[in-house]
């Protein structure tokens, strides 16, 4: 085990950069329109930018106020063109952008080896080029891979495997027999294999169901901070490659996550829900349990998920509904006074109506009136 003395300074994180545009331009594969030597030493929004900055103008409506700024080069659309500054044009101007921030970026380099405060289990395999910070317990036959970051006051435990290149920010708790593939980004407070909540009631006491499964979580998958996902009462909780969990978020046992999703904060997805691969759920998502939602699918803010969803559907509300019905019954909605009150003048001059008819009646067929001046 390779125990550093963390009291030296870290490996050097890159410190300031400056790129030309022309380099910029390289690294996100953009043309550029205008002096491309111009130094950048740093990325900003449009408002914030000060000279040396480069700023972001994904559409025409952005490209006046980015040229007005005080920025010194742009990122923007394949056709965008100013007077006074460099563009780099690109394709996808917001993914183009964040490659650039990411150039801009601090890495993370924490020394290498185990800090001295840290507690390592038995038959624990830790990589010579790890890093595992102050404060951390490791179980006992955990497995963490090359270049693996483990910071401050997280709790892994036994037999937890993290592959190559994860990031395990401060006081993540990972239980027992958790799997981590490479390249996963774990943020702080996240809790990985907690059980799962399963109670049987007899006699108006709740007994506990033991959870004996795990928890993968695949490779490139990303996890917000303070979310938290159970482990499986048997088989496995999974969570798919390349699949992205904001924070707060809730996923129970025997959840099945595919690749390519996006989940936003605050959703909660009840035990052994199946998402397909590129799901997307907006804030304040609820699904029950057992549900199972097709690929693609996409569920927009607040919706309650109770039944399954066909892939490639568009829903919203609770329960979910197709969302071009929902905004059909919104409007419905919003005209209902006015409906009830046209509703109401109708059934008032029908009640005119049949009084006149009886009149009529009454009369002989005759008008009241013409009947009085008859006499």
């Amino acid at each position: 085990m390779n125990v550093v003395d963390w009291s030296a300074p870290a490996a050097p994180n890159g410190g300031s950069l400056t790129l030309s545009v022309q380099e910029i331009a390289d690294e996100v594969q953009g043309t550029v329109a205008g002096d491309g030597s111009v130094p950048i030493a740093g990325v900003a929004s449009i408002t914030d930018a000060e000279a040396g900055d480069i700023v972001f103008a994904e559409s025409p409506s952005f490209l006046g106020d980015a040229e007005r700024s005080r920025a010194s080069a742009i990122v923007a659309f394949p056709d965008a063109a100013v007077a006074d500054k460099p563009v780099i044009r690109v394709d996808n101007p917001r993914f183009a952008f964040s490659r650039v921030l990411a150039l801009f970026s601090p890495r993370m380099a924490p020394p290498i080896g185990v800090h001295p405060s840290a507690v390592v289990g038995e038959r624990a395999a830790i990589a010579r080029t790890a890093s595992v910070g102050p404060h951390v317990s490791i179980g006992d036959d955990v497995v963490i891979g090359d270049r693996a970051i483990v910071l401050a006051g997280c709790s892994i435990g036994d037999r937890v495997r993290i592959g190559e290149d994860c990031i395990i920010h401060p006081n993540v708790v990972i239980y027992p027999g958790c799997l981590l593939g490479a390249r996963v980004v774990i943020h702080a407070g996240v809790i990985i294999g907690a059980d799962g909540f399963g109670f049987v009631r007899i006699g108006g006491m709740a007994h506990k169901v033991p959870h004996i499964g795990t928890v993968v979580i695949e490779d490139d998958v990303e996890v917000g901070a303070n979310s938290t996902i159970d482990r499986a009462k048997t088989g496995t909780t999974v969570i798919g490659a390349r699949t992205k969990i904001d924070n707060l978020v809730q996923i129970a046992h025997n959840v099945k996550v595919g690749s390519d999703c996006i989940i936003a904060a605050l959703v909660g997805i009840a035990g052994s829900a199946t998402l397909g691969k590129g799901v997307i759920m907006a804030g304040q998502v609820g699904v029950r349990d057992h549900v199972r939602i097709g690929d693609g699918a996409v569920v927009l803010g607040q919706t309650g998920v109770w039944g399954d969803l066909d892939a490639g559907s568009l829903v919203s509300g609770s329960p979910a509904k197709p969302h071009r019905q929902r905004l059909r019954e919104m409007a419905s909605a919003e005209r209902g006074p006015e409906a009830v009150r046209k509703v109401g003048d109708l059934m008032a001059e029908i009640a005119r109506m049949r009084a006149r008819l009886e009149a009529l009646e009454r009369n002989g067929g005759q008008p009241a009136d013409m009947g009085h001046r008859g006499r």
